[in-house]
C-alpha cells in the first residue's frame, strides 16, 4: 500500500510551486504576507481547496481573499505546464483559521491559573 494517496501528493506539489510563486513572480501587494498552508484535492484531483493565512487581521485576510481571486488565473497558467497532469485542478483559495483557533485555545487555557500544587492530603490517584 502506498504512504500517501496522488491527492496528498499533488496537493503538496500545488502548495511548493504557489509558495514559489508567492515568493518570485507575483508582485501583488495584498499577497505578500500570505503563506500557502494547505492544500487538498479531490480524489478526481479536479478541484484543489488551498488554503492561506496573512498577518494582520480581518482586513489583510479580506485583501489577500481578493488578491488570490484576481491571481487565479495566472496561478492556473503557471502551475498547468510544471504539475504535468492531464487537467489542471480548478483552484478556490479560502482562509486557514486553524491558526487563529490554536491561538484562541492556548489564550483560554492560560486563562485557566489551574494551580499544579499537589495537595499532600489528596488521595493517590492510580
Amino acid at each position: 500500500m502506498k504512504p500517501f494517496a496522488r491527492s496528498d501528493r499533488v496537493g503538496g506539489q500545488i502548495q511548493k510551486l504557489i509558495s514559489e510563486l508567492l515568493q518570485k513572480t507575483l508582485n501583488d501587494p495584498r499577497l505578500e504576507m500570505a503563506t500557502i498552508t494547505t492544500v487538498r484535492l479531490t480524489s478526481d484531483l479536479r478541484m484543489a481547496r488551498v488554503y492561506f493565512t496573512v498577518t494582520g487581521g480581518l482586513e489583510n485576510r479580506d485583501e489577500a481573499a481578493r488578491g488570490f481571486r484576481c491571481a487565479t488565473g495566472y496561478i492556473k497558467r503557471s502551475l498547468a505546464p510544471r504539475l504535468g497532469l492531464r487537467y489542471m485542478p480548478d483552484l478556490k483559495f479560502f482562509y486557514d483559521e486553524t491558526f487563529e483557533y490554536g491561538t484562541h485555545i492556548n489564550q483560554v487555557l492560560k486563562s485557566l491559573n489551574i494551580d499544579d500544587e499537589i495537595d499532600p492530603d489528596a488521595p493517590e490517584v492510580v
